[in-house]
């Protein structure tokens, strides 16, 4: 093992000795400076994932976030010097997680979390007009492909996910009641905002970000969710900028 490889494997793990014949600017042994270093390193881990899971952080509090939190950042170091990546795999940590294992909601809170993330970074778009839209005839319109704006995302969960969030940041929300959701997350200006998805809605948007004609979307969603409201879906989507602007549109 070299001296940098373990200088590395004792940055996260306190119980890991500080790494033979580190030296300061003196030439004296080091090793209650790599402590004070390494000790600094797990706790801006730490900030930083409290950063990027505000919904997490919310639910658990600051106690029992504090508690976890450590043993994720040891056992998951940044792969990528850019911290808006940090954390990907924190869902599934969560979810096998065992004090958290009654919380099965934590995992996709986390993704939810990691969506607003992506949506936030994401490269600016400009919308579809609706009006334009609507203007085309019915079989141009099944033949059009709309493209999905590089801030959207959708995350489907078999938990209130989106009914939590707003318990957790709306004043006054009602509380959740136990039944799957489907979320659409968008940035039509700064900031990143949810949306509750009509049933098979998610579906529909799915094929549409793979390439599929708005026909054969729709035909998809259809078939696989009889009760699809392609109304209530469009005016999701529109309202919410949604679809990025093509070429005629």
């Amino acid at each position: 093992m070299t001296s940098l490889d373990s200088f590395r494997l004792g940055l996260l793990d306190p119980g890991y000795p500080a790494p033979a014949g580190l030296e300061n600017g003196a030439h004296k042994a080091a090793g209650n400076r790599y402590d004070v270093y390494r000790n600094n390193v797990t706790h801006s881990l730490i900030a930083a994932l409290r950063t990027a899971f505000p919904l997490v952080y919310k639910i658990l509090g600051s106690k029992s976030f504090a508690g976890l939190a450590p043993a994720f950042v040891r056992s998951h170091p940044p792969r990528s010097p850019l911290m808006m990546h940090y954390g990907a795999e924190f869902p599934q940590f969560l979810a096998n997680f065992p004090e958290l294992s009654k919380f099965g909601f934590l995992s996709d809170c986390a993704k939810l979390d990691l969506a607003f993330r992506a949506s936030y970074h994401a490269a600016d778009s400009l919308s579809i007009d609706p009006t334009a839209f609507q203007t085309l005839p019915p079989d141009v319109v099944m033949q059009e492909r709309l493209m999905l704006a590089p801030s959207t995302r959708v995350l489907r969960s078999r938990w209130p996910i989106f009914d939590i969030w707003r318990f957790n940041n709306v004043i006054n929300a009602p509380k959740p009641i136990l039944q799957a959701q489907d979320v659409l997350i968008t940035r039509p200006e700064f900031d990143p905002q949810p949306h509750l998805l009509p049933t098979g809605a998610a579906s529909w948007l799915d094929r549409l970000g793979k390439g599929d004609t708005f026909g054969e979307a729709y035909d998809s969603a259809l078939a696989t969710t009889p009760e699809f409201d392609l109304s209530k879906s469009l005016i999701v989507a529109f309202q919410s900028a949604a679809f990025c602007k093509v070429q005629g549109l």
